[in-house]
């Protein structure tokens, strides 16, 4: 399973924790936001019906049941066979106009511009990585690290034991080119796999060393404009250096053009974009990562910044769940983004339901129908329950003040008006206000969250008389929080959950009192 171990992640994912409620989320003019009405066709790729490419919409449909019931639906995806679009669809109030986090997907981004820069003459993968780096190296340099090349960064075989990153993003000067250099390598380089986010941006730092710019910047006149990859960001290191192994957001169409341009060996438009040679290393096993005959798809081999999948396939993915699944032998391309502990079994569902959809051309028009309905439905889970509750009149406004706790919220107030509620917490930073709209999303922006964009959108709903659930969804990224307020007389429990966390989903409850 991929590692994550970014410093804003982590940054983000304290702030979530410490955080109970938004801050400052307000709709345009103020004003609660719709849910946008379905489309027929979100992306602005060609579209056929899945029937026209030879898949079966009853598999797609058996699809999006298994991975709504195993793992609470997705985010976002695209089902692209012979180029074009087959199906797609995103959960509500994901949408197809916004970008998403794609985590470690970021990093078979950065082994394309390593390509672009191979292509170019740039280095080659048999270059030493400490001759990028003259003055950075450590007074004695290890006899492993001097042998260290190119392609051991690109393949996770860096001679590491353990991955580097956190050592790496620890560094208190924020030279992590430094810190990554000064790391004991206690293996021959090429010997063993190890999953290292550090070795990717070890990679983005190479390139924004020999061709002048950033990863990003390299990339969008060879990649993204010729893709058509629009307002494209990613997160950089205190150095100013692209971190390569995380940190990229773009839509998921995006995503399915990147898939479908390395489908086609490097072409986009009849146009040769990529160099095939680098898209045929890059997708080939490097190294061995595990047994192949295990279940696992982390298991497979992997490439240069690419993971091998069963049944032949290959992918780049990104922690909980953002995936670019390239199907050969299928020619088709399956991108996902999501918010899942669980990411084998979404790989399972497309191995169980969709594969065998492609090699069955046979469909009814009932099955037609059902797809598009239930591509048309597709939302967050809703927490059942009603708009209103006998106790607003009673709580509306007051402040409920919060025993001391690590996270230093001092107080909340719920301040009701018709279908409308306004939150009111205060902490060790000052008073943040939010708006909420009970029963459906309200969109706006939030301050409050340290290492978001702070776009997301909230709704409530009253699950028992005494008992206010909010949804809060980050929707350009995998987070979704739940906070359920418990009233009882004068006193307040707020509980705290997290869809997905590299740490505790359950987060400490506090306590207030009323008054």
């Amino acid at each position: 399973m991929t590692s994550e171990n970014s410093p804003t992640r982590r940054t983000v994912l304290k702030g979530l924790a410490a955080m109970p409620v938004l801050a400052a989320l307000t709709d345009k003019e103020g004003a609660a936001a719709q849910t946008p009405a379905p489309v027929k066709f979100a992306s602005k790729l060609p579209h056929t019906s899945p029937e026209a490419v030879g898949i079966d919409s009853a598999g797609i449909q058996s699809f999006l049941e298994a991975v709504n019931s195993k793992v609470g639906g997705l985010h976002s995806f695209i089902l692209m066979r012979h180029g074009k679009v087959a199906a797609e669809g995103w959960w509500s109030p994901y949408a197809p106009q916004h970008p998403h986090m794609l985590y470690s997907l970021s990093k078979s981004f950065a082994s394309t511009a390593v390509g672009f820069a191979v292509e170019e003459g740039e280095f080659t993968v048999d270059s030493l990585v400490t001759s990028f780096f003259p003055d950075e190296l450590p007074a004695k340099i290890d006899a492993n690290l001097a042998k260290m090349q190119v392609k051991h960064l690109l393949m996770m075989g860096t001679g590491h034991d353990k991955d580097a990153t956190g050592a790496m993003t620890g560094s208190k000067d924020g030279n992590w080119v430094k810190a990554f250099l000064s790391l004991p390598v206690e293996h021959a380089p090429g010997s063993k796999f190890v999953y290292n986010s550090a070795a990717t941006y070890l990679l983005s730092a190479i390139v924004q060393k020999v061709v002048g710019k950033p990863i990003l910047e390299y990339l969008t006149p060879r990649l993204f404009q010729p893709l058509g990859i629009k307002d494209a960001t990613w997160e950089n290191c205190p150095k100013g250096i692209n971190v390569g192994g995380w940190g990229l957001s773009i839509k998921t169409e995006d995503i399915a053009r990147f898939g479908q341009t390395y489908l086609q060996k490097g072409k986009w438009n009849d146009k040769q974009v990529m160099p095939a040679a680098w898209i045929e290393q890059a997708t080939s096993k490097q190294i061995s990562n595990g047994d192949p005959a295990n279940a696992s798809d982390w298991s497979q081999g992997y490439g240069y910044q690419f993971w091998r999948s069963r049944h032949g396939l290959y992918r780049g993915d990104g922690a909980f769940g953002q995936y670019c699944v390239v199907m050969p032998e299928q020619n088709a391309v399956l991108a996902i983004t999501s918010g899942v502990g669980d990411m084998q079994a979404v790989l399972n569902a497309a191995w169980e339901h969709l594969l065998p959809a492609m090699k069955n051309e046979s469909s009814t028009k009932k099955s037609a129908i059902d797809l598009k309905k239930t591509l048309n439905e597709l939302a967050v889970p809703v927490i059942e329950g009603k708009p209103n509750s006998p106790i607003t009149e009673r709580i509306s406004g007051k402040t409920f003040t919060f025993e001391k706790n690590d996270n230093k919220i001092e107080s909340l107030s719920l301040t009701f008006s018709g279908d409308r509620c306004t939150i009111k917490l205060k902490d060790a930073r000052g008073e943040h206000t939010a708006k909420c709209r009970m029963g459906d999303w309200a969109r706006g922006k939030t301050t409050l969250i340290d290492g978001l964009d702070g776009t997301a959108a909230i709704r409530g709903t009253w699950t028992a008389d005494d008992m206010l659930a909010l949804q809060i969804c980050f929707y350009k990224t995998p987070y979704i929080q739940t906070f359920t307020c418990r009233f009882e007389g004068d006193k307040l429990t707020l509980t705290r959950k997290l869809n997905v966390s590299f740490g505790p989903t359950i987060l400490p409850t506090l306590v207030g009192r009323m008054g």
